[in-house]
């Protein structure tokens, strides 16, 4: 716990169109291993976007500086701490099973809204792909978030640099 440093971009590595709700993240994440989830103790992500581009909070946040145990979730590993995770359904092709950027314009003008939302609270905040932070050796979200987040007018200084 501590500072908010960091607003990860996931996907849910699932095939594009394919929905994913709230309650499926909770189960994925939270459901015991043998039960075929994770076992975690919380969810790996604070907010998900749907197809239609809805945002839907998994976990409370009430939008101060300071990341409460309540507010963390286990999105990345290192960072969770000082960090909010926000996850869009999609990231996987669904004729070859590999990573794509399959956001919906919906969920990209909603993702774009909270960055922004993100950055007038926290100014400070660094944004950044699952693939960049420390340690994680995947391709979510499956699409260039720094390229991204320069094309929609984000600040050098709020870009991850890893």
């Amino acid at each position: 716990m501590g500072k908010l440093k960091y607003l990860v971009i996931h996907c849910t590595a699932t095939p594009e169109e394919r929905e994913v709700t709230k309650d499926d993240i909770i189960r994925m994440h939270t459901n015991p291993v043998h039960k075929g989830g994770r076992g975690w103790n919380r969810p790996g992500y604070s907010d998900i976007i749907y197809l239609d581009g809805e945002l839907v909070n998994i976990l409370p946040f009430d939008q101060d500086n300071d990341v409460d145990g309540w507010e963390i979730s286990n999105g990345a590993r290192g960072i969770n701490g000082v960090s909010r995770h926000i996850v869009y359904a999609g990231g996987i092709d669904k004729g070859s099973k590999k990573p794509k950027d399959t956001r919906t314009d919906e969920q990209k003008n909603t993702l774009e809204t909270y960055v922004k939302f993100m950055l007038l609270r926290h100014p400070q905040i660094q944004i950044l792909g699952h693939k960049q932070a420390p340690g994680a050796n995947k391709a979510c979200p499956s699409f260039d978030v720094p390229k991204w987040l320069k094309e929609i007018g984000i600040a050098d200084k709020n870009i991850y640099k890893s």
